[in-house]
């Protein structure tokens, strides 16, 4: 589709990169948004921000009429999305956990117990815990080049967890070679390190550490939000 623009989507629990067209109305965006953000088209409040690093306020999108291009719509603005009435929608309860109630525990009471994951790879020698096995040497080159986009086997036929290689090789974490991932989306585990050793930087709940088997390397673009203009809404 000519003319489609790279934006991203922000609001109290979502933050994605997306393509999308700007001869689509208001009115359609908001429906569009909503699956994304979890926030009801019509408590959408939506503010078009100048860029990720710049959060000055270019336009409130407040005419459901009028055209995203009627609000001069460029390549990597920040289209941000409030809920005017969040107590109906639960928005924000994703990223809230100032009342939930934690459990915690030292690492050595942690040690000591026996109903664990750890314990149970203690016993049954998994993981870091695994005997190495004579004659099996591990695999000595890993053909995944850096900075690749790529789309990582998922359970759920449904999901398309798509990203960029931003790591391969060992780690301390585990044997073997490992493959580092910047998803698209929040899908992942950490922000491109663990247990205090960094590998490569993205943001919180981006990153993540497959074996390369897992990993597919091809053109995989960045998931658009289907902005079929001509689509019934």
């Amino acid at each position: 589709m000519s003319g489609v623009l790279n934006v991203w989507v922000k609001s109290p629990d979502t933050h994605s990169e997306r393509r999308i067209d700007p001869h689509l109305t208001v009115e359609q965006l908001k429906n569009k948004l909503e699956p994304i953000t979890g926030i009801p088209a019509g408590n959408q409040i939506i503010t078009l921000l100048e860029s990720e690093g710049d959060p000055r306020v270019v336009a409130a999108l407040d005419d459901d009429s009028k055209k995203l291009g009627f609000y001069g719509l460029r390549d990597w603005q920040v289209i941000k999305v409030d809920d005017r009435n969040p107590s109906t929608s639960w928005t924000g309860q994703l990223t809230d956990t100032a009342n939930v109630e934690k459990f915690e525990i030292t690492e050595e009471e942690y040690a000591k117990r026996t109903d664990t994951v750890l314990a149970y790879k203690q016993r049954h020698k998994v993981g870091r815990f695994a005997t190495p096995s004579e004659g099996t040497p591990e695999p000595s080159e890993v053909n995944i080049p850096v900075g690749a986009r790529c789309e990582v086997d998922s359970l759920d036929k449904d999901l398309r967890k798509r990203g960029t290689v931003r790591f391969v090789g060992p780690t301390k974490f585990g044997t073997g070679a490992w493959v580092g991932i910047e998803y698209d989306e929040p899908l992942g585990k950490n922000d491109g390190s663990v247990q205090g050793v960094r590998y490569f930087s993205c943001r919180d709940k981006y990153g993540v550490f497959v074996r390369p088997e897992k990993v597919q390397i091809g053109d995989f673009p960045v998931e658009e939000l289907d902005l079929d203009v001509d689509e019934e809404m």
